[in-house]
């Protein structure tokens, strides 16, 4: 039940944030950069609704704010009926990330308090298969929807799809979490520590940098699709994604609790950074889509074991706020991303700048060696006596 409520919730987001660039060009007459910023600012807004949820969700309660966060989101997809010019449509999108961001925190919370210690790897891989089916069926849709029926379309969707979410949401059973009057106390209180997950951080900063990488493929594929004349085989490239992504995920699960997860992390980025520079040379549909199968074993991969990463080396109470701090990290780098991009490409063009990106993807290998991958055994061992 809860992959069925995420699953809507990431739906509507990247049904909206693969076609607003292209809406937002077309309608307002934006700049590559202003579009960009349209598709970012939900993802910062995203930022300040994890940083409130991740703080409080514990003293609050889950499912309370599970449905604080989906509330909320009603209220701002009803808004977008409302948008006459760009401001009110990047104040409309800010407002909405902050939806999503509360209730996405507390969905990705509820389910690492249910998943076994031993499988956090494998289970984590399967509740990610709903945001991976919403990443390649949410674009497909939207960007349908957007070039047959009207944009105006997607907002009636987005409207239908946040509703059935809610009722989803009342089904599910989440499990109360007791906490003494110690650990209530350390949550309280405008510490940094009570905002950030200290012992999630390295992991985190790896994901910022995988983050704004794939914000280049998520934002602007559409558009270098176009460019290059290859828009209808582009419109399969997050199906194509997805699919690679469904096919792996059980096996790449399994081997990250049962190898380790320098394992799988090692391989995914390298698969990413070989699917980014694929792109950036694509010249005919099939090579397009047979980079879209390389992201999905990379970026797909990446993700999942990275939010089980964060997970497994925090301390169990604060859970929430380990999950919120990894999620902050790579919204960041994926909202920021868009707008950064946005300035290069009239510069670099596009075939430069995923160059570009699969290079920022091959640094991060660098990094998480030195922030996680080589300390790996002494972080497990320190977190199974944590969690005795």
């Amino acid at each position: 039940m809860v992959s069925l409520t995420n699953f809507f919730l990431y739906f509507i987001h990247y049904l909206l944030i693969a076609s607003i660039t292209v809406f937002t060009a077309d309608k307002f007459h934006a700049s590559a950069s202003m579009s960009g910023l349209a598709a970012g600012i939900f993802i910062i807004g995203m930022l300040f609704g994890r940083l409130y949820s991740g703080k409080y969700i514990e003293i609050i309660g889950r499912k309370k704010m599970l449905y604080a966060g989906i509330m909320f989101s009603i209220i701002t997809i009803l808004l977008y009926f409302t948008v006459t010019n760009l401001s009110i449509l990047l104040i409309v999108r800010f407002l909405h990330g902050i939806g999503f961001g509360i209730s996405s925190t507390a969905t990705g919370t509820i389910v690492s308090s249910v998943i076994p210690e031993e499988r956090r790897g494998e289970g984590t891989g399967y509740y990610a298969l709903s945001t991976t089916l919403a990443s390649a069926i949410g674009p497909f849709f939207g960007i349908l929807i957007n070039q047959h029926l009207g944009f105006k379309l997607n907002f009636v969707v987005c409207t239908v799809l946040i509703v059935i979410s809610l009722l989803s949401s009342i089904f599910l059973m989440v499990p109360k979490t007791e906490y003494n009057k110690e650990q209530l106390n350390s949550m309280k209180g405008f510490k940094l520590s009570n905002f950030f997950e200290p012992k999630a951080l390295p992991i985190s900063i790896v994901s910022i940098f995988i983050g704004i990488a794939y914000s280049s493929i998520l934002s602007f594929i559409n558009s270098y699709a176009q460019q290059i004349n290859l828009v209808d085989a582009a419109s399969f490239f997050f199906i194509v994604y997805s699919i690679a992504t469904l096919v792996s995920r059980p096996f790449t699960g399994r081997l990250f609790d049962l190898k380790g997860e320098n394992f799988v992390v090692y391989p995914a980025l390298m698969c990413f950074a070989i699917g980014l520079l694929m792109v950036s040379h694509v010249h005919h549909g099939f090579m397009l889509l047979l980079s879209a199968v390389f992201i999905g074993l990379g970026f797909g991969t990446f993700i999942p074991s990275a939010q089980a990463i964060a997970v497994k080396v925090s301390p169990r109470n604060r859970m929430g706020l380990a999950t919120s701090t990894f999620f902050m990290f790579a919204d960041f780098g994926a909202g920021f991303g868009p707008f950064l991009l946005g300035f290069l490409i009239p510069s670099i063009g596009f075939t430069n700048l995923y160059v570009i990106m699969a290079i920022v993807v091959l640094a991060a290998v660098v990094l998480y060696y030195f922030l996680h991958g080589r300390n790996k055994d002494n972080v497990m061992s320190l977190q199974k006596e944590s969690s005795r």
